[in-house]
């Protein structure tokens, strides 16, 4: 659940890198080396970056001031696989990552209301003008998360394109702080590690974060009583809300669109 960043009121436009980002800060270059242990000592302090020490500040904020409600879904992944590899054999190559960022931008523009932060000075619900996904990157120096801005309106290969380019310069120190300071929905992935399911933290000062697992195969029966087993593979998605914003309600109907764009594949080329 920590390793995906993920809800402040008052600056929707100025969120952070992984939980939260100072006004014009950039990632860190590197790991700080690690002190050499104390004679005798058996452990060495390592000093914290300062994307880790914003993360910690921002993160702890979240889990303070934001009331979490936990939501998750079951995706089939087979049709996807099958658009994936036809898609492939004609030059276009997309990651399932791709898919997730169109399916949850264009799931956030179904359902305007939850591409919403909290106010905490009106005390209210305030939507945002625009849908930019936060994809969050593990780097050396922490985790950050850029964005793909107007993400509902662009394909997937703009979109694959794009989050290859952000993320190549989260690594190597290059974001500038507009690519990263904002957004206001965050998707973190950790299927490519083997997860089935985790959830993550609350992207302060968005409302939501995404947690995605990794493709894991089931047995299924056909419809019937005597219904033919066959293997078919899925994937679990875990929505983090903050429930001053969402209800169960909202959180459902977000993580349904969500699921018929990701069951439905060509609906996000054509």
């Amino acid at each position: 659940a920590t390793a995906a960043a993920a809800a402040a009121p008052a600056a929707p436009q100025k969120a952070v890198a992984a939980a939260a980002a100072p006004a014009a800060a950039k990632p860190a270059a590197g790991k700080p080396a690690a002190a050499q242990p104390a004679a005798g000592a058996t452990y060495a302090d390592t000093p914290n970056t300062q994307v880790r020490q914003i993360i910690a500040k921002r993160l702890l904020e979240s889990k303070l001031t934001a009331p979490s409600l936990y939501v998750s879904a079951d995706v089939r992944l087979d049709k996807l696989t099958a658009l994936r590899e036809s898609l492939k054999a004609g030059g276009v190559k997309v990651s399932v990552n791709d898919f997730v960022v169109r399916a949850a931008a264009l799931a956030l523009r179904d359902v305007p209301e939850a591409n919403a932060f909290w106010d905490g000075a009106g005390g209210a619900a305030v939507q945002q003008p625009g849908v930019d996904v936060c994809v969050a990157v593990a780097t050396e120096g922490g985790l950050i998360t850029p964005i793909v801005k107007g993400a509902d309106g662009k394909g997937l290969s703009q979109i694959s394109a794009e989050v290859k380019e952000l993320a190549a310069k989260a690594r190597s120190n290059k974001l500038q702080p507009h690519q990263f300071m904002g957004g206001t929905f965050t998707i973190s992935n950790l299927g490519m590690y083997g997860l089935s399911n985790f959830s993550a933290i609350i992207n302060p000062p968005q409302a939501a974060i995404l947690a995605v697992g990794g493709a894991q195969q089931r047995v299924v029966f056909g419809p019937g009583a005597a219904g033919v087993p066959s293997s078919e593979s899925y994937m679990t998605v875990t929505l983090s809300a903050d429930h001053r914003v969402f209800d169960g309600e909202l959180a459902t109907r977000l993580l349904d669109a969500f699921t018929k764009y990701m069951e439905n594949p060509v609906s996000m080329v054509v």
